[in-house]
Order: structure tokens, then sequence, then C-alpha cells
């Protein structure tokens, strides 16, 4: 099993990281390598605050699932943990991207593959109607809630994120979602051009 840090608004969805990691034990998914990140000082340049999640909190986990609700886009330590789960540290390198929008939100966007034909197979079998993202504008109306970063990088032809449903998630399917993430984070393109959030909102 793969070790996965899941990144979440504390605040709002804590009911729904703590049903994930119990389900995840029970069924043998993922590991559970979350730290809090809240003690980070804001003032810290980009570089020390990105270098403190992904080497320290982010340490030995190899794939972030983000867990998305009605405030997650707002918030900046998860603008924060999506950074530094895409970038390259000097101790651990860059993550797969894994995102399930929670039942609050989930029946106002679509799911998205980023692993290709066999992912359509295992998680979206009953989906036919497939569509082509091609525009920003097209992202934010097929897929609100999502944080700017991850709505960036939906553009990129290779970033390889997932998005699914709570609704959708099975031991079976989301274990090998996982894997897919892990196998395909080292060629994984990240667009990390937009500068860190420094306040919430």
């Amino acid at each position: 099993m793969h070790r996965v840090f899941v990144s979440y608004h504390h605040a709002n969805d804590q009911w729904a990281k703590d049903c994930l990691v119990k389900w995840a034990e029970e069924n043998e998914v993922f590991i559970d390598g979350s730290v809090d990140t809240g003690d980070i000082p804001d003032e810290w340049p980009d570089q020390k605050i990105r270098e403190q999640i992904r080497d320290e909190y982010l340490r030995d986990t190899t794939v972030t699932i983000l867990l998305v609700g009605e405030e997650t886009m707002s918030r900046k330590h998860i603008d924060w943990e999506i950074y530094s789960s895409m970038y390259d540290g000097k101790i651990n390198k860059k993550s797969g991207i894994i995102v399930i929008y929670l039942p609050s939100v989930q029946d106002k966007a679509a799911v998205h593959i980023g692993h290709g034909e066999k992912e359509k197979k295992l998680i979206h079998p009953t989906i036919n109607n497939w569509f082509t993202i091609n525009t920003r504008e097209d992202c934010i109306k097929n897929y609100p809630f999502l944080p700017d970063r991850i709505i960036d990088n939906l553009l990129e032809p290779n970033s390889h994120i997932s998005i699914l449903k709570w609704k959708e998630l099975t031991p079976i399917g989301l274990r090998e979602l996982i894997d897919y993430s892990y196998n395909d984070r080292v060629n994984a393109s990240y667009n990390l051009s937009r500068p860190m959030k420094r306040k919430n909102g």
C-alpha cells in the first residue's frame, strides 16, 4: 500500500477525512501519512513554506488526495499543500494528485480522467458521454469549488490529475487509482506559476 497525504478544510470537512482514513484502513486501500500543516507562519517566503511542507509534512507520501467541499478553494493551507505536493523537493519528490468531491458538492461537478482508458473502465464504467475541456472557463463551469491551482493543472495535458465523487468510492477503485497516480507522478508535468495564497478567501 502507498502512503497518502490527505488535504482538506479542517473546520468543515474533518468528518470526511476521518471517515476516509477509517474506511481505507478497514479495506487496506492506503496508509495515512497526513500531518497537520497549520502551524507554518504566513510571513515565511514561498520557498521556505514549500520546502517545509514537502520535506517535513508530506515526507514519505507519494500521492495526495484532496477532499473538496464548499469552502476548500478559499483556504491558503490547502493551496500550500497542493503546491508542495506538485513540487520536487530536495528530499521528497512530487506526488500524484487525486481529487474527491464531497457529498455537499459532488452533484454539481463533473469527473476528470488523469490516467486514460483503464481509469474510465475501472472508476466510471457507466459513463458514456465524455467530453474534452479546452479552456479555463470550461474548467470553472464543469469543476466548481476547485482551488485555482487544480484548475490551472487540469489544462496541462500531462498533469495526470483524477477527479471523482465521494459516492463513487470503492476499495478496489481507489486502491488502483492511487497506484496509477503513484506510477504516473514521475512524469507528471505541473503548472506551478501561480503565486502561493497568502490569505484565506
